[in-house]
This record gives structure tokens, C-alpha cells and sequence, in this order.
């Protein structure tokens, strides 16, 4: 054949050179989801089967991380039917990883003409062909990587297309998909909470009602990425600005943000911290502890659970400061909120620092029995701490409960009162006060 001029050629004499240099040929069936390989070669005679489920053979063949053998989660495997069943001739470039061995591999696909069926032809590459392209889609990847899946969505049509999925390919997939399926099957990726958002930005006619041509808009949830995890994505729509005011057509876009976001997270959570602790003694300030009373009334109120509260003050901590200055009064005081933190470190507890020397604590699942016990077991500890340059200090508490008539400021006066009669009764003891 390499003897003869280029004019020699005919289909025909090239036939028997194509039949014997296309590494395989697969016939499939859309309508029975089956395959039957008419040829295979090379690394393909172990890696295809000679018949077998086209869903697999795609799963296989496409539907896994880029440059890996690594397999996408199963959820995910609900698009296969519908991605590839391929309406016109298309060309796609596959990277296929069998046992350790990176394969390049051209697929081309030839729909029969009114028929449920088409032709695959693939071809591996040589891997010298592609290197150069190889080196510029890594430097063009650093930046279109954050992008995990784009498409394009005509909404009067209800079909999608040019749907792209960076960590499986670098390349779209030339087929529909009824948006409106689409829609359904993603909202399954999406975190229980963050579905009726999706559902409701992404419903046609809400967005038909507000996006002008040419607007973008977006909203961030979590979304389960293909190894089954769920990450903090921003979702994005684009209108795109054509002649017609009827024409609904989108680009759809998956950022992943979730690093960014899991950063900001922390850091936020840093500050409300920050915010919300008292910079002496490290339990809740003022006006977090003022807020969590209030939060322990509502959570009485609607869902009857058992609350009660109790405050405690430091006998006599006046001469403290007098006798040693406010040096050692501080010393003193963050140890002893560190005595009443362990004493509360099963978790069912806030501490804060209502002000001064006096301290309150809101003890869920605990009636006020239970906390006397603790209250005197706490008081028994303090009376025999040796508090560094002072000695010995003595507190006294107050304990009252929160019924679901209550409010936050009676709940207060009640403990308050309470507190009172414990240094009315000499100090170094502890009372209870009901509703």
C-alpha cells in the first residue's frame, strides 16, 4: 500500500489499512444498553469485553477520575444512561489508567442513522503526540480545575448541552439531557438542608423571572463531589444576552470553594469566639451568657427540656483586691471559673462570667437536686484550693430551674434572690430557689 501515489487511493484499498490499524470496534444498542466488540487489539483485548452492558463499558471507559482507576461513587452513575446516548458523530480524547499503565486513547462515535445504535472506534495514541497539549492543558487546568462541571441549558427547549466534568475529562460531551431530568437527579448530590434552595433557584420559571440577559447570579451549598464527599461548592447561572427577550439559554457553572469556605469558616468562628469570651477568665462574657439564658427559656418553652441555672460569687473577694491588689484578685478569678469550667466539662453546661467575681452557669438535662450535688461538690472543692498568694477563699451559690412560663429576667431575679439568701445564711453554702 505505501508503494502507490496518494491518487491510487480508494475507499475500498484503504478498507483492509483501517480494518487492521483501529485498535477496537464496538457496536452498541441505546435501547438494550448492551455492546459486542467486533474487534480489539493491544491493551484492549483484556480490558474490553467481547459483549457486555454499555453502562459499564462507559463507567470503564469514561466515568472515572481523570489520570486514575479510581472510580466515581456510585450515586453519580444515575447520568450514565443519559449522557451517552449520543445524537450525532462526535470525537472525544479518553485517558484510561489500567493497571498502573496510562493509556491516551481517541473515541469516535458514529450514531446509525434512525436507529437506537452507533459504532465506537478507538484508537490509543502514541504518548509523544500529545505532549505538547498534554503540558498546556496542566497550565490551563491550574485555573479551570476549581470549575467541577459546567453546561449549557436552553430552558424553552428544556435540553442541555456542552456539559463538561473537569476531574473526569478535560473535554465536553457532545449530548442532551432533558434539564428538567437533570434538575431532579442532581438535587440528590445536594445537602438535605441546601435541596429547597436548589430546587427553587433552579426551577425554569424562577429563573425565566429573575435573570436579564446577560445576568449572573449564585448561591454556595454543599454538594457531594464525585468521590462521594460532600464540599462546599458555589453554584452560578448565567443568562445569555441574545436578540430574542423569549430566549432563555444558560451557562451553569460548579465552583469548588470549599477550602476557601472551610477557612473563612474558621476563621469566623475564631472571631465569634473571640467575641463572645471573656478575655480574663476564658468562659462566655456577659453578653453571650445574657443570650444563652435567654436561649434556655425558649428551648424550656418549646421543647419542655429540663434547665436549671445556677449563679456563684466569691466570698469577700472585695478584700482580696484590697489586701493583694487587682493583680492577684485576676489570678484568682481565672482560676476559680477554671475550677467551675471542670467541674462542667461533660458538655451539657455553658459557663460565663456575669460580671465582677460572679459567675452563672445554665445546666441542661439537670434538675435542681442534681445541681445542688454538684453546687456542693464544687463548693467543697473551692474551700480546699490553695488559690496562689491569697490561700483560701469560700464561694457561695444560688440555684434556681426554668419552667415554660418563665422568662429570662424572672429566671435571673430568681437565682439572683437565691444567691442572696446563700450569703444571707453566711456565705460558703448553697440555696435553692423554685418557680
Amino acid at each position: 500500500m505505501d508503494k502507490k501515489d496518494i491518487t491510487e487511493y480508494t475507499f475500498e484499498s484503504l478498507f483492509d489499512f483501517f480494518k487492521t490499524n483501529i485498535d477496537a470496534v464496538i457496536a452498541v444498542n441505546f435501547e438494550t444498553a448492551r455492546f459486542h466488540t467486533i474487534r480489539k487489539s493491544g491493551f484492549f483485548n483484556d480490558f474490553i469485553d467481547d459483549d457486555g452492558d454499555y453502562h459499564e463499558l462507559i463507567e470503564k471507559l469514561w466515568y472515572h477520575f481523570n489520570n486514575s482507576e479510581e472510580r466515581i461513587t456510585k450515586d453519580y452513575h444515575v447520568f450514565i444512561p443519559s449522557l451517552f446516548n449520543f445524537t450525532g458523530k462526535m470525537s472525544k480524547r479518553l485517558k484510561i489508567v489500567d493497571q498502573g499503565i496510562s493509556h491516551v486513547v481517541q473515541m469516535t462515535i458514529y450514531p446509525i442513522k434512525d436507529t437506537p445504535k452507533c459504532i465506537l472506534l478507538l484508537d490509543e495514541l502514541d504518548e509523544s503526540e500529545y505532549e505538547d497539549e498534554v503540558q498546556t492543558n496542566s497550565k490551563v487546568n491550574t485555573i479551570q480545575n476549581t470549575y467541577l462541571f459546567s453546561m449549557y441549558v436552553d430552558l424553552v427547549k428544556d435540553v442541555t448541552s456542552s456539559i463538561s466534568i473537569t476531574e473526569i475529562s478535560d473535554e465536553t460531551v457532545n449530548t442532551q439531557i432533558r434539564y428538567s431530568d437533570w434538575r431532579m437527579m442532581i438535587v440528590n448530590m445536594i445537602w438535605p438542608d441546601d435541596q429547597p434552595v436548589f430546587l427553587e433557584r433552579t426551577e425554569p420559571e424562577y429563573l425565566k423571572a429573575h435573570f436579564a440577559p446577560g445576568h449572573t447570579s449564585s448561591f454556595d451549598c454543599l454538594m457531594q463531589n464525585l468521590e462521594g464527599k460532600y464540599i462546599w461548592v458555589k453554584l452560578i447561572f448565567s443568562r445569555a444576552e441574545t436578540n430574542n427577550d423569549d430566549d432563555f439559554r444558560f451557562v451553569f457553572m460548579v465552583q469548588d470553594i470549599h477550602e476557601n469556605t472551610v477557612e473563612l469558616m474558621s476563621t469566623l468562628k475564631k472571631y465569634e469566639e473571640m467575641a463572645s469570651m471573656d478575655p480574663l477568665t476564658s468562659v462566655l462574657n456577659h453578653g453571650r451568657i445574657e443570650t444563652e439564658l435567654g436561649n434556655a427559656v425558649e428551648i424550656v418553652k418549646k421543647n419542655k427540656r429540663v434547665v436549671s441555672v445556677m449563679m456563684i460569687d466569691i466570698d469577700f473577694f472585695k478584700k482580696v483586691n484590697d489586701t493583694y491588689g487587682h493583680s492577684v484578685g485576676d489570678m484568682t478569678l481565672k482560676r476559680f471559673a477554671s475550677i467551675i469550667s471542670q467541674c462542667f466539662s461533660d458538655g451539657r453546661a455553658v459557663v460565663g462570667r456575669w460580671g465582677g467575681e460572679e459567675f452563672v452557669t445554665i445546666c441542661y438535662d439537670t434538675d435542681v437536686e442534681k445541681l445542688r450535688e454538684i453546687a456542693e461538690a464544687l463548693r467543697t472543692r473551692v474551700e480546699s484550693e490553695n488559690f496562689k498568694a491569697v490561700g483560701k477563699v469560700t464561694c457561695s451559690v444560688g440555684i434556681t430551674d426554668i419552667t415554660e412560663y418563665d422568662e429570662a429576667e424572672i429566671v435571673f431575679e430568681r437565682m439572683d434572690k437565691a444567691l442572696y439568701d446563700a450569703k444571707s445564711s453566711g456565705r460558703n453554702c448553697v440555696r435553692i430557689l423554685q418557680a
